[in-house]
């Protein structure tokens, strides 16, 4: 969250609505990245009536992969999945991801925008041509690699080291995934582009600054290590006499 007053009140009602229906359990993690409008104020306004809804304050902006960052370590459920506060999708899509994670058996679930027309021609061929890009260098067709809708078990974030403080977080942790060698599996949704307030997400410094991490993490996202399954549990002594 970054200077959300706008959208953070109807996020948060959205986000409860969706989880109360699909989750016996629950939490709400907000991060807000040094805001300077009172959104932070509406947010400990929601948690002090709300008790599973916290948030951590950065003391300067660190964006959005410095954010996730911070997140993600205070996430202590066993599903996270990670959205933007100006609600660009409805999260009671959160049923039918879930769905798709238990059909499918993936570990973690990647949505793409069905329709991007809607945000403008320039933020379009940003996007097709950055998802190329991924797609080039890490070799999976990733169609909307940096919209904010990754469903994940937690075990995806146990095993990585993320390390992208800006944009480049959502490769990162799709590319990082992969090659530790979990299942993704990707799920088309209704695009909501934001009515309120201001995005600082296609910005030419966001983009530059993708660029510079990318160049710097290149050869640490090319590395493939997968998982190693874990050794058998040792028998207790009494079930090898009886063998």
């Amino acid at each position: 969250m970054y200077n959300e007053a706008l959208n953070i009140e109807h996020a948060l009602a959205a986000a409860v609505e969706a989880l109360t229906k699909y989750a016996d359990d629950y939490e709400i993690v907000i991060v807000d990245d040094a805001s300077t409008d009172d959104s932070p104020a509406l947010v400990a306004r929601a948690a002090a009536e709300n008790p599973r809804i916290k948030m951590i304050r950065h003391a300067k902006n660190r964006k959005l992969g410095g954010t996730l960052r911070t997140g993600f370590a205070a996430a202590t459920k066993d599903v996270v999945l990670y959205m933007d506060a100006d609600l660009p999708f409805d999260p009671d899509v959160l049923g039918r991801a879930l769905r798709a994670m238990h059909v499918t058996g993936a570990d973690l679930i990647a949505g793409y925008r069905l329709d991007r027309t809607m945000e403008g021609w320039r933020r379009a061929i940003y996007s097709y041509f950055y998802n190329g890009l991924i797609g080039m260098l890490f070799g999976w067709p990733h169609r909307d690699i940096n919209f904010s809708f990754k469903l994940m078990k937690r075990e995806v974030l146990e095993a990585i080291e993320l390390r992208s403080e800006g944009s480049l977080i959502d490769a990162e942790l799709i590319v990082k995934a992969k090659n530790r060698g979990f299942a993704i599996q990707q799920i088309g949704l209704d695009y909501f582009p934001r009515i309120r307030g201001t995005s600082h997400l296609s910005s030419p410094s966001v983009i530059f600054k993708i660029l510079a991490e990318l160049v710097r993490l290149y050869p640490e996202m090319r590395a493939r290590n997968p998982q190693t399954p874990a050794p058998p549990a040792p028998r207790p002594m009494k079930d090898l006499k009886e063998a």
